[in-house]
């Protein structure tokens, strides 16, 4: 069993708690939630007196210096990431990063070498790359139900304007690094790496992109993407593979909850159930521990190289449309 520890104690750290003591109480005992670290000491014991954890610490220094943790879930805001992953990894840690892994793609490089260089683990812990879904949906398309997949079309948006983290670009705001880079994922599970991107963007007073869209083009294959994602409204958060034979929809490519596969005469044919769920985090959980416990520093389903590949992708999208954080 490895020792986990929190780092951060807002509303992603709390599902994850809630997924560490779902796995342990139905008999998955691969990790035990030992240690959280805030800025607060009351805002730390609070969350360990709730989730049941032993270690509660006002400083996220005292977390990289008790040596009895294995491995550290960053659940802090993004511009944050990238500096806690040195420290972990300066103490010895093992890391697993909410997404995004960091802002940029010099930053992800670095912890990575890093990394390799000290043989310690770590990865970016964007769930739906971990889920069973991700499986399934790959599965239906090699069965060449749909024929061949031609074309993504892909959305995931939400009223986040009074979320003061995505306003701001101090703070690595933005909806394409919070919620477009689900969309981004999405497609390039399905189709891979594109040959071309464009984009566009509507910004806020501060800069950063509120609404975004992104097209990849595969020249090759005659194959394409268009993803939308946006920090201002509600979308159907629908995933769409278009094939030569028929089309897949997927249901929420943020989870994904179901699939539904439709023939070339719009009947539907096949529909498919996620499997049930603790609360999706489970996955990157127990793939994390599971590496670390083998000696292996990355994560087959997120490896490092695709971690590098969509920080770059993230970084040139970026510049087309005029995006740069002022700590850049």
């Amino acid at each position: 069993m490895l020792n986990f520890a929190i780092l951060g104690a807002g509303s992603i750290a709390r599902v994850m708690a809630t997924t560490i003591n779902k796995m342990n109480s139905s008999g998955n005992n691969i990790v035990k939630l030992a240690a959280v670290a805030s800025r607060s000491l009351d805002k730390s014991k609070l969350f360990a007196s709730e989730f049941n954890i032993e270690k509660a610490y006002g400083s996220y220094d005292e977390l990289y210096n008790d040596p009895s943790i294995d491995l550290v879930y960053i659940a802090t805001p993004h511009n944050f990431h990238y500096e806690q992953c040195k420290s972990c990894l300066q103490h010895k840690k093992n890391v697993l990063c909410e997404k995004p892994f960091t802002v940029n793609v010099k930053q992800a490089k670095e912890l990575l070498d890093m990394a390799a260089e000290k043989k310690l683990f770590i990865t970016e812990g964007i769930w739906t790359r971990y889920q069973p879904m991700r499986r399934i949906i790959d599965d239906e398309i090699k069965s060449g139900i749909i024929g061949h997949p031609m074309m993504v079309t892909a959305n995931l948006g939400y009223n986040m304007t009074r979320k003061e983290r995505l306003l701001k670009p101090e703070l690595a705001g933005g909806a394409l690094l919070d919620v477009g880079i689900y969309a981004l994922n999405f497609a390039n599970m399905i189709l891979g790496d594109p040959d071309e991107v464009d984009s566009s963007c509507i910004k806020n007073a501060s800069g950063v992109d509120m609404s975004n869209s992104v097209t990849f083009t595969y020249k090759d294959t005659a194959k394409m993407a268009v993803l939308c994602s946006s920090a201002l409204c509600v979308s159907d958060r629908f995933g769409m593979i278009h094939g030569s034979e028929g089309f897949i929809m997927v249901e929420n490519i943020n989870n994904p909850q179901s699939l539904k596969v439709f023939d070339k005469a719009y009947n539907l044919i096949k529909e498919i159930k996620a499997p049930e769920q603790l609360t999706g985090f489970e996955y990157e959980v127990e793939e994390s521990a599971k590496a670390i416990k083998i000696g292996e520093i990355q994560c087959s389903s997120m490896p490092h190289e695709k971690i590098l590949y969509m920080m770059n992708l993230m970084d040139s999208i970026r510049a087309q449309m005029g995006i740069k954080y002022p700590f850049e």
